[in-house]
């Protein structure tokens, strides 16, 4: 008898940490169970999706690039967050009177936000956001600030699509749209009292990931007291994050997104809790080797 698996798809797919994140939660529960990487062109999602449908087996999958909004025309329905932020990072196969069923929902908001819980719940007089990118992740990322109570500034190659993403997500907010070019130039931008306040510098893009061209933004029009989070986790320790360490800013690297994000797949998939008790040190440290 075959074994229960979940996979995570895309193009490329070598990179992906997910099937060693999730095969270490497998391995320290003892499940009679896997997790894969699966290479998936554009070209072959459709054929994918459909042979996997009848694959009794197949729990689900993580979708990464550059499929998180090519799959919903695919499944059967979306949850609400996956719904209201367009994109899909994971689809889950259900049974419904006796019909296999596709369920998109996206993890990617509360994995983004999980290692910002201890600022969060403080109050603050003033909150915002500067975000680079307007992909997938970066519609999950925006959805979570706006909801978190961030004012948001939204950095695209093209503004326009910006706008419409903040159209889409949250039309009543203040939020600002800018190009991308607008952060690689230094600015003497003169930062009022940031005092009570939290600032946040996400490249929430593929810019500065291997194979991906770099990411320019001069540290000039980052607040003082800012917290600077890069998504990459190929390289993990990215241009960016080591710039901003040496600058005195605090970082946070694509490890805590991954991992936050894969824990709520993790239970999606396998129906049980992942083993998180020593604060994923162990997994981090297997991860960073």
């Amino acid at each position: 008898m075959s074994s229960p698996y979940a996979e995570v798809i895309g193009d490329p797919i070598k990179q992906s940490k997910s099937p060693a994140i999730h095969n270490y939660w497998i391995g320290k529960l003892g499940l009679d169970a896997e997790y894969r990487a699966c290479h998936v062109t554009a070209e072959g999602l459709a054929e994918y999706l459909a042979n996997r449908r009848e694959d009794a087996d197949w729990r689900g999958c993580n979708v990464t690039m550059p499929h998180k909004q090519a799959v919903i025309p695919h499944l059967d329905r979306l949850e609400i967050g996956a719904e209201l932020v367009g994109a899909v990072n994971t689809i889950v196969r259900r049974e419904r009177s006796g019909k296999s069923v596709l369920i998109g929902s996206n993890t990617d908001g509360a994995g983004f936000l999980e290692p910002l819980q201890a600022d969060l719940v403080r109050n603050h007089l003033f909150r915002m956001a500067r975000v680079l990118g307007t992909g997938g992740a970066a519609r999950a990322i925006v959805a979570a600030l706006a909801d978190a109570g961030f004012t948001i500034v939204l950095a695209g190659r093209n503004p326009a699509k910006a706008q419409a993403i903040l159209d889409e997500i949250d039309p009543e907010g203040e939020h600002h749209v800018t190009d991308l070019a607008h952060f690689a130039e230094a600015t003497e931008f003169a930062f009022d009292d940031r005092g009570g306040c939290f600032d946040l510098v996400v490249n929430a893009s593929p810019l500065g990931m291997v194979g991906q061209p770099p990411l320019h933004l001069d540290l000039s029009h980052v607040p003082p007291g800012s917290v600077v989070y890069d998504i990459v986790t190929h390289p993990l320790d990215t241009p960016l994050l080591q710039e901003a360490r040496a600058a005195g800013f605090r970082t946070l690297d694509g490890i805590n997104m991954l991992i936050g994000q894969a824990a709520v797949a993790f239970e999606k998939f396998f129906g049980v809790v992942p083993p998180r008790d020593d604060g994923d040190a162990e997994l981090r440290t297997m991860l960073t080797a």
